[in-house]
């Protein structure tokens, strides 16, 4: 991936928590190999100390909850552990999906020889998926996924289990990047060699575009809603155009 390094959008603040857009490319927080740059560093030098309560991917665009005192980070992690706060994403998967929803319900553990890669194993902890369908195309569909455990890339495994891998996504599916010579066939004119053609997305065609939560101090129920960002709307486009 071609990672260009964007700052977040701020969708919400209070005293008690942040709820954040985070672009693709972007970490939540720093990695073991020593790359401190990531939301969790940005938001610091503007909000002092937050508490992370759940992450994205790094080339997973969207909403992300942060707590900025302990009482709330205690509340919003509750929320998730019991699967009362509600995370919706789109995924743009390979394939034409034939049930319009369903379910996956398959534990997820640690590939045994491939460091950083999860898998479905009888030995993992368990994880559970709803889908949809949104919009189908020629060779691709278009999802929404709502997940009600928080493994590491749950929604890119168990799509994968079930035959329909991202459209995008070098670790568990077909392709590292989009390209419109794909959907366009001979129609396609790049006026140069297919080897310079650049990816109308390259990063994980997956996008966290909605969160429910329980505000921790009031109680009240916050619902957030992201676009989905210029890449991933590009791709679509392209597709209802040429691979419909």
């Amino acid at each position: 991936m071609t990672v260009k390094m964007s700052t977040y959008e701020l969708l919400h603040a209070d005293d008690d928590v942040l709820v954040v857009i985070k672009p693709a490319g972007l970490l939540t927080i720093p990695d073991r190999f020593g790359n401190k740059e990531s939301l969790v560093s940005a938001l610091q030098k503007t909000y002092g100390k937050v508490f992370v309560v759940h992450r994205l991917d790094r080339e997973t665009s969207g909403i992300l909850v942060f707590a900025r005192n302990e009482a709330s980070h205690r509340h919003l992690s509750i929320q998730m552990e019991h699967h009362t706060a509600d995370k919706f994403y789109l995924a743009l998967v390979d394939g034409v999906v034939h049930h319009d929803e369903g379910e996956i319900d398959k534990p997820i553990g640690e590939h045994p020889g491939i460091p950083g890669k999860m898998m479905v194993t009888t030995s993992g902890k368990p994880s559970l998926t709803f889908y949809r369908v949104l919009e189908r195309f020629k060779h691709f569909t278009l999802v929404e996924c709502q997940i009600k455990t928080g493994r590491t890339h749950q929604i890119r495994v168990h799509l994968q289990s079930i035959g329909y891998p991202l459209a995008v996504d070098a670790l568990y599916g077909r392709r590292a990047g989009f390209l419109l010579s794909e959907i366009k066939g001979k129609k396609y004119k790049s006026g140069k060699f297919t080897e310079d053609e650049r990816p109308l997305m390259d990063r994980t065609s997956l996008h966290a575009s909605r969160l429910r939560i329980q505000h921790p101090a009031s109680g009240d129920i916050l619902e957030f809603r992201s676009e989905l960002p210029k890449d991933f709307a590009a791709v679509l486009h392209q597709l209802r155009k040429w691979g419909s």
